[in-house]
Protein backbone atom coordinates (compact mmCIF):
# COMPACT_ATOMS: atom_id res chain seq x y z
CA UNK A 1 0.00 0.00 0.00
CA UNK A 2 2.66 2.08 0.57
CA UNK A 3 4.90 1.48 -2.31
CA UNK A 4 1.81 2.00 -4.63
CA UNK A 5 0.94 5.13 -2.58
CA UNK A 6 4.52 6.48 -3.45
CA UNK A 7 4.72 5.14 -6.81
CA UNK A 8 1.65 7.03 -7.93
CA UNK A 9 2.83 10.01 -6.05
CA UNK A 10 6.53 10.03 -7.66
CA UNK A 11 4.49 10.21 -11.08
CA UNK A 12 2.35 12.96 -10.68
CA UNK A 13 5.23 14.49 -9.53
CA UNK A 14 6.96 13.97 -12.95
CA UNK A 15 3.62 14.82 -14.68
CA UNK A 16 3.71 18.47 -13.56
CA UNK A 17 7.74 18.75 -14.10
CA UNK A 18 7.19 18.23 -17.71
CA UNK A 19 4.32 20.50 -18.37
CA UNK A 20 6.69 23.28 -16.15
CA UNK A 21 9.44 21.99 -18.88
CA UNK A 22 7.48 22.44 -21.87
CA UNK A 23 5.78 25.98 -20.91
CA UNK A 24 9.29 27.14 -20.30
CA UNK A 25 10.33 26.08 -23.79
CA UNK A 26 7.53 27.88 -25.14
CA UNK A 27 7.81 30.72 -23.38
CA UNK A 28 11.54 31.25 -24.08
CA UNK A 29 10.72 30.49 -27.96
CA UNK A 30 8.27 33.45 -28.13
CA UNK A 31 10.48 35.85 -26.85
CA UNK A 32 12.66 34.74 -29.29
CA UNK A 33 10.68 35.35 -31.99
CA UNK A 34 9.57 38.89 -30.58
CA UNK A 35 13.30 39.83 -30.31
CA UNK A 36 14.16 38.55 -33.63
CA UNK A 37 10.74 40.37 -35.31
CA UNK A 38 11.64 43.90 -32.70
CA UNK A 39 15.27 44.12 -33.83
CA UNK A 40 15.75 46.32 -37.33
CA UNK A 41 17.22 44.38 -40.42
CA UNK A 42 20.73 44.51 -40.81
CA UNK A 43 22.13 45.61 -44.07
CA UNK A 44 25.82 45.06 -44.79
CA UNK A 45 27.80 47.95 -45.66
CA UNK A 46 30.75 48.26 -48.43
CA UNK A 47 32.00 51.33 -49.64
CA UNK A 48 30.49 52.98 -52.71
CA UNK A 49 31.96 51.89 -56.14
CA UNK A 50 34.36 54.63 -57.79
CA UNK A 51 31.96 57.00 -59.61
CA UNK A 52 32.58 57.13 -63.80
CA UNK A 53 34.42 59.77 -65.74
CA UNK A 54 31.29 61.73 -67.62
CA UNK A 55 31.39 60.99 -71.30
CA UNK A 56 31.59 64.10 -73.54
CA UNK A 57 31.72 65.01 -77.16
CA UNK A 58 34.85 66.45 -78.80
CA UNK A 59 36.00 67.49 -82.04
CA UNK A 60 39.75 67.66 -83.24
CA UNK A 61 40.17 71.10 -84.44
CA UNK A 62 41.98 72.26 -87.61
CA UNK A 63 43.18 75.85 -88.81
CA UNK A 64 43.04 76.71 -92.27
CA UNK A 65 42.27 79.73 -94.83
CA UNK A 66 38.43 80.55 -94.13
CA UNK A 67 36.04 83.37 -93.80
CA UNK A 68 32.27 83.19 -92.90
CA UNK A 69 29.63 82.97 -94.53
CA UNK A 70 26.94 86.05 -93.07
CA UNK A 71 23.32 86.13 -93.41
CA UNK A 72 20.57 88.75 -92.79
CA UNK A 73 17.85 90.13 -94.53
CA UNK A 74 17.17 93.19 -96.82
CA UNK A 75 14.40 94.95 -98.42
CA UNK A 76 14.12 95.62 -102.37
CA UNK A 77 13.83 99.06 -103.76
CA UNK A 78 14.27 100.93 -107.07
CA UNK A 79 17.63 102.09 -108.28
CA UNK A 80 15.43 104.55 -110.23
CA UNK A 81 12.36 105.75 -110.58
CA UNK A 82 10.49 109.11 -111.19
CA UNK A 83 7.19 110.89 -112.47
CA UNK A 84 6.81 111.13 -116.04
CA UNK A 85 5.43 114.86 -116.24
CA UNK A 86 3.83 116.91 -118.91
CA UNK A 87 6.61 119.67 -120.32
CA UNK A 88 4.20 121.49 -121.81
CA UNK A 89 0.40 122.54 -121.38
CA UNK A 90 -2.65 121.05 -123.06
CA UNK A 91 -5.07 117.97 -123.28
CA UNK A 92 -3.85 114.39 -122.56
CA UNK A 93 -5.13 113.03 -126.15
CA UNK A 94 -4.10 109.47 -125.52
CA UNK A 95 -1.53 107.02 -124.25
CA UNK A 96 1.06 104.91 -126.11
CA UNK A 97 0.29 101.20 -127.14
CA UNK A 98 0.83 99.06 -124.26
CA UNK A 99 1.57 101.83 -121.62
CA UNK A 100 -0.65 100.15 -118.76
CA UNK A 101 0.48 99.23 -114.95
CA UNK A 102 2.88 96.02 -114.82
CA UNK A 103 4.45 96.30 -118.46
CA UNK A 104 7.82 97.02 -119.34
CA UNK A 105 8.41 99.68 -122.13
CA UNK A 106 11.38 100.01 -124.23
CA UNK A 107 13.58 103.12 -123.67
CA UNK A 108 12.77 106.31 -125.75
CA UNK A 109 9.32 104.71 -126.63
CA UNK A 110 6.14 106.99 -126.85
CA UNK A 111 4.45 106.64 -123.77
CA UNK A 112 1.99 109.70 -123.87
CA UNK A 113 0.52 112.67 -126.51
CA UNK A 114 -0.25 115.64 -125.89
CA UNK A 115 -3.05 117.29 -128.56
CA UNK A 116 -0.57 119.13 -131.04
CA UNK A 117 -2.75 122.04 -132.97
CA UNK A 118 -1.80 124.82 -130.81
CA UNK A 119 1.75 124.29 -130.23
CA UNK A 120 1.68 123.79 -134.26
CA UNK A 121 0.28 127.55 -134.73
CA UNK A 122 2.57 128.34 -132.01
CA UNK A 123 5.42 127.24 -134.32
CA UNK A 124 4.09 128.59 -137.34
CA UNK A 125 3.57 131.79 -135.50
CA UNK A 126 7.49 131.74 -134.91
CA UNK A 127 8.96 130.35 -137.97
CA UNK A 128 6.60 134.15 -139.20
CA UNK A 129 8.53 135.83 -137.12
CA UNK A 130 11.84 135.06 -138.12
CA UNK A 131 11.43 135.15 -141.70
CA UNK A 132 10.50 138.74 -140.80
CA UNK A 133 13.24 139.03 -138.72
CA UNK A 134 16.16 137.89 -141.42
CA UNK A 135 14.24 140.13 -143.72
CA UNK A 136 14.63 143.25 -141.86
CA UNK A 137 18.18 142.53 -141.35
CA UNK A 138 18.88 142.19 -144.70
CA UNK A 139 17.35 145.37 -145.20
CA UNK A 140 19.48 147.17 -142.51
CA UNK A 141 22.54 145.89 -144.06
CA UNK A 142 21.61 147.27 -147.45
CA UNK A 143 21.15 150.93 -145.37
CA UNK A 144 24.52 150.03 -143.71
CA UNK A 145 26.33 149.60 -147.31
CA UNK A 146 24.67 152.65 -148.86
CA UNK A 147 26.00 154.58 -145.48
CA UNK A 148 29.57 154.01 -145.71
CA UNK A 149 29.62 154.38 -149.70
CA UNK A 150 28.63 157.71 -148.65
CA UNK A 151 30.58 158.23 -146.00
CA UNK A 152 33.65 157.11 -147.66
CA UNK A 153 32.66 159.61 -150.69
CA UNK A 154 32.37 162.92 -148.30
CA UNK A 155 36.03 162.64 -147.25
CA UNK A 156 36.32 164.03 -143.57
CA UNK A 157 36.66 161.92 -140.85
CA UNK A 158 34.25 161.62 -137.63
CA UNK A 159 35.07 160.92 -134.00
CA UNK A 160 34.10 156.81 -133.22
CA UNK A 161 30.75 157.72 -131.83
CA UNK A 162 29.73 159.93 -134.77
CA UNK A 163 31.11 157.47 -137.44
CA UNK A 164 29.19 154.67 -135.65
CA UNK A 165 26.31 156.25 -136.00
CA UNK A 166 26.66 157.24 -139.90
CA UNK A 167 27.50 153.51 -140.76
CA UNK A 168 24.07 152.54 -138.61
CA UNK A 169 25.72 150.22 -136.49
CA UNK A 170 23.42 150.35 -133.33
CA UNK A 171 20.65 149.73 -135.81
CA UNK A 172 22.77 146.52 -137.34
CA UNK A 173 22.85 145.62 -134.04
CA UNK A 174 19.30 145.99 -132.81
CA UNK A 175 18.35 144.02 -136.20
CA UNK A 176 20.60 140.80 -135.54
CA UNK A 177 19.26 140.71 -132.14
CA UNK A 178 15.79 140.36 -133.29
CA UNK A 179 16.67 137.57 -135.64
CA UNK A 180 18.52 135.89 -132.48
CA UNK A 181 15.40 136.51 -130.66
CA UNK A 182 13.19 135.61 -133.36
CA UNK A 183 14.85 131.90 -134.22
CA UNK A 184 15.11 131.16 -129.81
CA UNK A 185 11.16 132.06 -129.66
CA UNK A 186 11.07 129.10 -133.09
CA UNK A 187 13.25 126.55 -131.36
CA UNK A 188 11.46 126.97 -128.42
CA UNK A 189 8.17 126.16 -130.16
CA UNK A 190 9.68 123.07 -132.27
CA UNK A 191 11.14 121.96 -128.82
CA UNK A 192 7.53 122.23 -127.11
CA UNK A 193 5.99 120.24 -130.17
CA UNK A 194 8.51 117.73 -129.75
CA UNK A 195 7.58 117.50 -125.99
CA UNK A 196 3.99 116.98 -126.50
CA UNK A 197 4.92 113.23 -126.86
CA UNK A 198 6.36 112.26 -123.86
CA UNK A 199 8.97 109.06 -124.27
CA UNK A 200 10.33 106.64 -121.88
CA UNK A 201 13.41 107.63 -120.48
CA UNK A 202 14.86 104.63 -120.03
CA UNK A 203 14.02 101.03 -120.10
CA UNK A 204 11.19 100.73 -117.21
CA UNK A 205 7.66 99.39 -115.94
CA UNK A 206 5.09 101.12 -116.04
CA UNK A 207 3.40 101.93 -112.36
CA UNK A 208 0.54 103.58 -112.41
CA UNK A 209 -1.35 105.87 -114.64
CA UNK A 210 -1.72 109.28 -112.97
CA UNK A 211 -4.14 111.04 -115.05
CA UNK A 212 -6.62 110.00 -117.38
CA UNK A 213 -7.29 110.48 -121.23
CA UNK A 214 -8.59 113.67 -122.25
CA UNK A 215 -7.43 115.74 -119.03
CA UNK A 216 -6.06 119.19 -118.72
CA UNK A 217 -2.67 119.54 -118.81
CA UNK A 218 -0.56 122.24 -116.98
CA UNK A 219 3.47 121.91 -117.56
CA UNK A 220 4.66 120.27 -114.94
CA UNK A 221 1.67 117.61 -114.42
CA UNK A 222 2.72 114.12 -113.79
CA UNK A 223 1.13 111.89 -116.02
CA UNK A 224 2.77 108.28 -115.14
CA UNK A 225 5.12 106.80 -112.32
CA UNK A 226 8.16 104.79 -114.02
CA UNK A 227 10.38 102.16 -112.76
CA UNK A 228 13.67 101.18 -114.14
CA UNK A 229 13.75 97.68 -114.81
CA UNK A 230 17.65 97.14 -115.85
CA UNK A 231 18.78 97.27 -112.09
CA UNK A 232 17.04 96.68 -108.32
CA UNK A 233 18.65 97.30 -105.31
CA UNK A 234 18.53 95.23 -101.73
CA UNK A 235 18.83 97.83 -98.79
CA UNK A 236 20.59 95.11 -96.20
CA UNK A 237 21.51 95.92 -92.37
CA UNK A 238 24.28 93.54 -91.06
CA UNK A 239 25.84 93.78 -87.32
CA UNK A 240 29.00 96.49 -87.32
CA UNK A 241 31.51 94.05 -86.35
CA UNK A 242 30.89 91.87 -89.97
CA UNK A 243 31.55 94.95 -91.76
CA UNK A 244 35.67 93.75 -91.47
CA UNK A 245 34.55 90.46 -93.64
CA UNK A 246 33.01 92.42 -96.71
CA UNK A 247 34.27 94.57 -99.81
CA UNK A 248 32.39 96.28 -102.68
CA UNK A 249 31.84 93.99 -105.39
CA UNK A 250 31.61 90.21 -102.85
CA UNK A 251 28.51 88.07 -104.38
CA UNK A 252 25.51 87.64 -102.74
CA UNK A 253 22.81 85.09 -103.22
CA UNK A 254 19.31 85.81 -102.59
CA UNK A 255 16.07 83.58 -101.86
CA UNK A 256 12.28 85.35 -100.96
CA UNK A 257 9.92 83.02 -99.21
CA UNK A 258 7.40 83.72 -102.23
CA UNK A 259 9.83 81.76 -104.74
CA UNK A 260 9.87 78.42 -105.77
CA UNK A 261 11.95 76.18 -103.11
CA UNK A 262 15.45 76.52 -103.90
CA UNK A 263 15.16 79.24 -106.33
CA UNK A 264 17.61 82.26 -105.52
CA UNK A 265 19.27 85.31 -107.80
CA UNK A 266 22.59 86.79 -107.92
CA UNK A 267 23.49 90.08 -106.74
CA UNK A 268 26.69 91.88 -106.08
CA UNK A 269 27.46 94.48 -103.24
CA UNK A 270 27.27 97.60 -104.32
CA UNK A 271 28.21 100.01 -101.39
CA UNK A 272 28.89 100.15 -97.49
CA UNK A 273 26.72 102.89 -96.49
CA UNK A 274 28.17 105.85 -93.82
CA UNK A 275 24.91 105.93 -91.84
CA UNK A 276 23.70 103.42 -89.18
CA UNK A 277 20.26 101.93 -88.99
CA UNK A 278 18.06 104.08 -86.18
CA UNK A 279 16.27 100.86 -85.02
CA UNK A 280 19.40 98.89 -83.74
CA UNK A 281 21.76 100.99 -84.55
CA UNK A 282 23.10 98.01 -87.37
CA UNK A 283 25.44 98.98 -90.59
CA UNK A 284 23.24 99.45 -93.99
CA UNK A 285 24.49 98.04 -97.11
CA UNK A 286 23.36 98.28 -100.83
CA UNK A 287 22.73 95.29 -103.04
CA UNK A 288 22.93 95.43 -106.86
CA UNK A 289 21.08 92.92 -109.08
CA UNK A 290 20.87 93.27 -112.43
CA UNK A 291 17.89 92.37 -114.80
CA UNK A 292 15.76 92.08 -111.52
CA UNK A 293 12.62 91.50 -113.35
CA UNK A 294 14.40 88.38 -115.43
CA UNK A 295 13.78 89.81 -118.96
CA UNK A 296 16.39 88.42 -120.11
CA UNK A 297 17.64 85.79 -118.02
CA UNK A 298 16.29 82.75 -115.78
CA UNK A 299 14.77 83.00 -112.99
CA UNK A 300 12.29 84.33 -110.17
CA UNK A 301 11.50 87.91 -110.51
CA UNK A 302 12.55 90.49 -107.65
CA UNK A 303 9.32 92.79 -106.69
CA UNK A 304 9.63 96.00 -105.51
CA UNK A 305 9.05 95.78 -101.30
CA UNK A 306 9.67 92.37 -100.93
CA UNK A 307 11.99 91.38 -97.93
CA UNK A 308 14.48 88.99 -99.16
CA UNK A 309 17.40 86.69 -97.28
CA UNK A 310 20.71 87.45 -97.90
CA UNK A 311 23.71 85.29 -97.99
CA UNK A 312 27.00 86.97 -98.38
CA UNK A 313 29.83 85.54 -99.86
CA UNK A 314 33.33 86.88 -98.29
CA UNK A 315 36.50 87.47 -100.03
CA UNK A 316 38.23 88.27 -96.90
CA UNK A 317 39.94 85.31 -95.73
CA UNK A 318 42.69 84.18 -93.00
CA UNK A 319 43.68 81.17 -91.01
CA UNK A 320 41.11 80.97 -88.36
CA UNK A 321 39.90 77.61 -86.49
CA UNK A 322 36.01 77.12 -86.44
CA UNK A 323 34.44 75.76 -83.84
CA UNK A 324 30.57 75.29 -82.80
CA UNK A 325 29.45 78.30 -81.05
CA UNK A 326 27.54 75.79 -78.18
CA UNK A 327 31.58 75.09 -77.30
CA UNK A 328 31.90 78.52 -75.75
CA UNK A 329 31.27 79.28 -72.61
CA UNK A 330 31.06 82.64 -70.59
CA UNK A 331 33.75 84.72 -70.95
CA UNK A 332 34.86 83.09 -74.40
CA UNK A 333 35.96 80.25 -71.91
CA UNK A 334 36.70 76.84 -74.26
CA UNK A 335 37.36 73.60 -72.44
CA UNK A 336 39.56 70.54 -74.30
CA UNK A 337 41.05 67.47 -73.37
CA UNK A 338 44.25 66.77 -72.97
CA UNK A 339 46.25 63.41 -73.67
CA UNK A 340 45.47 62.12 -70.32
CA UNK A 341 42.00 62.58 -71.18
CA UNK A 342 41.88 65.28 -68.03
CA UNK A 343 39.81 68.07 -69.07
CA UNK A 344 41.98 71.75 -69.33
CA UNK A 345 40.11 75.54 -70.28
CA UNK A 346 41.59 78.69 -72.49
CA UNK A 347 39.92 81.84 -72.98
CA UNK A 348 40.14 82.28 -77.13
CA UNK A 349 39.76 85.39 -79.19
CA UNK A 350 37.30 85.49 -81.46
CA UNK A 351 37.61 86.88 -85.19
CA UNK A 352 33.48 86.35 -85.51
CA UNK A 353 30.54 84.75 -83.74
CA UNK A 354 27.60 83.55 -85.30
CA UNK A 355 24.72 81.34 -83.86
CA UNK A 356 26.18 78.35 -85.29
CA UNK A 357 29.88 78.84 -85.69
CA UNK A 358 32.33 80.61 -84.00
CA UNK A 359 36.24 81.13 -85.73
CA UNK A 360 38.97 81.39 -83.74
CA UNK A 361 41.72 83.97 -84.08
CA UNK A 362 43.79 82.62 -81.29
CA UNK A 363 43.75 80.42 -77.63
CA UNK A 364 43.53 76.95 -79.57
CA UNK A 365 46.44 75.13 -81.44
CA UNK A 366 45.40 72.83 -84.28
CA UNK A 367 44.67 68.94 -83.26
CA UNK A 368 43.48 69.80 -79.91
CA UNK A 369 40.13 68.26 -78.84
CA UNK A 370 37.88 70.78 -77.92
CA UNK A 371 34.49 69.39 -75.70
CA UNK A 372 31.54 70.49 -77.53
CA UNK A 373 28.98 69.04 -75.39
CA UNK A 374 28.51 66.66 -71.92
CA UNK A 375 30.04 69.27 -69.71
CA UNK A 376 27.71 69.66 -66.42
CA UNK A 377 29.73 70.98 -63.98
CA UNK A 378 33.78 70.74 -65.60
CA UNK A 379 36.30 71.36 -63.60
CA UNK A 380 40.15 71.04 -64.50
CA UNK A 381 42.31 68.11 -64.36
CA UNK A 382 38.48 66.41 -64.40
CA UNK A 383 38.70 62.45 -66.01
CA UNK A 384 36.35 62.40 -68.84
CA UNK A 385 35.79 59.64 -71.13
CA UNK A 386 35.71 60.58 -74.88
CA UNK A 387 32.72 60.16 -77.92
CA UNK A 388 34.58 61.61 -80.80
CA UNK A 389 31.57 63.81 -82.87
CA UNK A 390 33.49 63.96 -85.56
CA UNK A 391 35.45 67.04 -87.85
CA UNK A 392 34.91 70.14 -87.08
CA UNK A 393 32.77 72.81 -89.00
CA UNK A 394 33.00 73.51 -92.72
CA UNK A 395 35.12 75.80 -94.45
CA UNK A 396 33.48 79.74 -94.76
CA UNK A 397 31.33 78.98 -91.26
CA UNK A 398 29.40 76.44 -92.62
CA UNK A 399 27.44 73.68 -90.59
CA UNK A 400 28.86 70.91 -88.54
Amino acid sequence: MTLSRYYATNQQGRIHLGALAALLIFAVGVAFAWWIISQPPRIERRPPPPTAPPVVDVITVTEQLQAPTLTGFGRVEAEKSTMLASRVAGQLERFGEGVLPGQVVEQDAPLVYIDQADLRLALEDAEAQLANAQALLALEQAEQQRARSEYESFGRQLSAERRALVLREPQLRQAQAQLTQARVVRDQAALSLERATLKAPWQAMVQDRLVGAGSLLSQGTEVLSLVGVEQFWVRASLPGDTLAWLEPGDRVTLASQGWPEGATREGSLLSILPNLEENGLQAQLLIAVDDPLALESEGPALRLGDIMRITYHTSAAEELIALPSAALRPGEQVWWVDEDDRLRSTVVSLAYRGQEVALVRSGLEAGQRVVVAGLAQPRVGQQVRLRQRGDTPARDGGTL
